[in-house]
């Protein structure tokens, strides 16, 4: 028996094609099983492969994998699956709510943006180890660790758009990934993520990290009200509000592009146009 699942490729923190953080999304009837969801996110090779089916009470189940493994959240697979829901599954819709393994998320559409209620994440001071001086190739001026992934601060934001990390060095840490960050100039910060223990070297934009970014540097500049900037070469904007539970993340989307991923039987050939 063939099966067809509908893939859509989404550029999510960015209003431009080509920018942000490109992310797979496949809306299913039902739940495919983990190891068939891993084996189409290594096909896909993105940072992200979202899946998402209905959860019978108006909402939707989510699921994301990166190339090499399933984790509890992302950001930017999030917004794009919501706009996928809004533009194609339930043209118009404007709130989605998705159910984690975690926990609950909601995403309001906001005039050009999606805003993500994400939980905001602890951090607690810590000492730069050798695998992250080395993996960095500098020592930072402050290391923190979030429930997920450890935060090295430095001076410069100049420093953060050069950096040429070491993989192999950042992949021997304990955690998900790494978030380099400074105080940014036109934004209040900037942010580049590697992740290379997750099949991902560099995410282009991150919205979970700014589970723990929004809180460092909400309290440190004495603002609620952020605007972030991550400096992969893609690139991406981020506006966030932080409240005292939760971080709220905006952002925008394009498609890029729809198909189908067919399974079983193969597909006739489309003939080429001349």
């Amino acid at each position: 028996m063939s099966l067809s699942i509908l893939l859509y490729q989404v550029d999510a923190f960015t209003d431009q094609l080509f920018g942000g953080n490109p992310a797979a999304v496949c809306p299913l009837a039902a739940p495919l099983p983990p190891g068939l969801c891993q084996a189409i996110a290594l096909e896909n090779h993105l940072s992200e492969t979202a899946f998402l089916w209905p959860d019978g009470t108006g909402g939707y189940h989510i699921r994301w994998f990166t190339p090499t493994q399933e984790v509890d959240l992302c950001g930017h697979a999030t917004l794009a699956a919501a706009y996928v829901v809004g533009e194609f599954v339930e043209p118009g819709c404007d709130q989605v709510r998705f159910q984690s393994r975690q926990e609950t998320l909601t995403v309001r559409k906001q005039g050009d943006l999606w805003e993500l209620d994400f939980p905001r994440w602890p951090l607690t001071p810590a000492e730069p180890t050798a695998p992250l001086i080395a993996g960095l190739g500098l020592t930072p001026q402050a290391v923190c660790r979030s429930p997920r992934d450890i935060v090295a601060v430095v001076a410069d934001p100049e420093v953060v758009k050069h950096l040429q990390p070491d993989y192999a060095q950042l992949a021997q840490l304990d955690c998900l990934g790494v978030i380099v960050t400074a105080e940014g100039r036109g934004v209040d910060f900037v942010s580049r993520f590697f992740a290379p223990q997750a099949g991902i070297p560099e995410d282009p934009v991150t919205g979970s990290a700014h589970c723990a970014l929004v809180p460092y540097w909400g309290e440190r500049l004495g603002k609620t009200e952020l605007h972030a900037r991550q400096l992969s070469p893609r690139g991406g904007e981020l506006w966030c509000t932080l409240t005292p539970e939760r971080v709220l993340i905006r952002g925008g989307a394009v498609c890029y592009l729809t198909g189908q991923i067919h399974l079983g039987e193969p597909m006739t050939p489309i003939p080429q146009q001349m």
